[in-house]
């Protein structure tokens, strides 16, 4: 597996990063212990969780699986924001917050340090130059080597950024959005930042909850049993709705086309795609099952030729809305 720098850091990671989301949840520990070690001996160092995930279960798995490796070998990110308590300052982006939350998930991992320590979401209600300067004192401290963020738009991103240089703080280095195929909209505005601020970019479902997956086409009539669509269509959430349109599968239908050309599959294909594209860092790999795993593993080793990236890029573009729109009529650069 190729190794790239995040960002403009000295630190390299894996060109896919296994996301730890439904490690203790949809994925007992038995099989993501199996996925850890073949993502390892696949060659893969980028390991990403949160301590919001699966209520601190998949930072105890990691932290039981990463007793039994070399520390320093992996690139371990973990991200900070959502409730953990029921207290006040059980939440958010504030000192007190950020403080109690590192020291629980360093415990949780087992280990003294984190290589890459995520504000999950910006805090609208913490001054920023709270969370900026907490951050700053934790990397100073050695408890986190680099800071990232990851639901933020681009006037929040460009803000902290921008703070972090004026007061001399540790910056962000790396930003995590939703980017896939169907969800482009981070190329409008925070990829364009992220270039020229010379952040990584690692992409949060990649296969958008399994539509790019090849299980979903043209036809299905409803969400698949016992999958993260239909659970979330269960609990209100309005995800079939939004993604089951004729631009869904007309963009599916390529891809599907695209994988028959390059004898791969429709994952590795959506995955490929990503990783081809300017300013991603790696795409976060969150597979469920085993099997899903290892197809997603496929993605690395090969490459879409010119006209096939140019194929999926073309039947995946978005009117774009004002004033990217106006913006892109009047580019010196097109």
């Amino acid at each position: 597996m190729e190794q790239r720098f995040l960002g403009r850091t000295g630190l390299k990671v894996s060109e896919l990063c296994l996301g730890a989301m439904t490690f203790g949840g949809a994925t007992d520990e038995q099989t993501a212990r199996q996925m850890l070690d073949t993502f390892v001996d696949s060659g893969g160092t980028f390991i990403d969780t949160a301590d919001g995930y699966t209520g601190g279960a998949s930072e105890e798995i990691l932290g039981r699986w990463i007793k039994e490796r070399s520390r320093d070998d992996l690139v371990l990110a973990t991200k900070v924001f959502h409730r953990t308590g029921s207290g006040p300052n059980d939440h958010g982006g504030g000192r007190k917050h950020i403080l109690s939350s590192v020291e629980a998930s360093l415990r949780r991992l087992g280990t003294d340090y984190i290589d890459l320590y995520q504000l999950h979401v910006y805090d609208d209600a913490t001054p920023l130059e709270e969370t900026l300067s907490t951050l700053n004192t934790l990397v100073t401290s050695g408890k986190v080597r680099f800071i990232g963020a990851s639901s933020y738009s681009g006037w929040q991103l460009q803000k902290a950024i921008d703070l972090a240089r004026q007061h001399g703080w540790e910056p962000y280095v790396c930003l995590q959005p939703l980017y896939n195929l169907l969800d482009r909209e981070v190329e409008w505005e925070l990829l364009p930042l992220c270039q020229s601020e010379g952040l990584g970019l690692i992409a949060w479902s990649p296969l958008r909850t399994g539509f790019l997956s090849g299980r979903y086409r043209r036809g299905t009539p409803a969400p698949l049993k016992d999958t993260r669509i239909e659970h979330l269509n269960n609990t209100g959430d309005q995800i079939w709705a939004n993604y089951a349109t004729e631009r869904t599968w007309r963009v599916i239908d390529v891809v599907e086309d695209v994988a028959r050309q390059a004898g791969k599959t429709v994952a590795q294909v959506s995955l490929r795609w990503l990783l081809q594209r300017p300013s991603v860092t790696a795409p976060i790999i969150g597979a469920r099952t085993f099997a899903h795993f290892q197809d997603n593993l496929g993605a690395v080793g090969w490459s879409l030729t010119a006209e096939q990236m140019n194929q999926l890029t073309t039947v995946t573009d978005q009117r774009l809305p004002y004033p990217y729109d106006v913006i892109s009529m009047f580019s010196r650069h097109s």
